[in-house]
């Protein structure tokens, strides 16, 4: 049940690094040229192949012209569902 469990929570946190992207009218492109990333980095995490830390999910987040506090916001809003 546990893996179940963790498993969706990063599916959702997967989607929503998606979304706030797309939101913001961004191609995969813009975020990595803002982040001084190849467009492969945003793939991968994305499509959950890399990881995010905190301070990266911070810059994601502002390069995608949006608050962390407001990504944790809707992050949890989905998976207190």
């Amino acid at each position: 049940m546990q893996k179940s469990l963790s498993r969706a929570k990063q599916k959702s946190f997967l989607i929503l690094l998606r979304e706030i992207r797309e939101d913001a009218g961004l191609r995969q492109l813009d975020v990595a040229t803002r982040l001084d990333q190849p467009q492969s980095f945003v793939s991968k995490y994305e499509s959950g192949e890399r990881r995010l830390d905190l301070l990266e999910l911070e810059q994601v987040c502002n390069a995608c012209d949006t608050e962390l506090v407001e990504f944790v916001r809707r992050y949890t809003a989905v998976v207190d569902r």
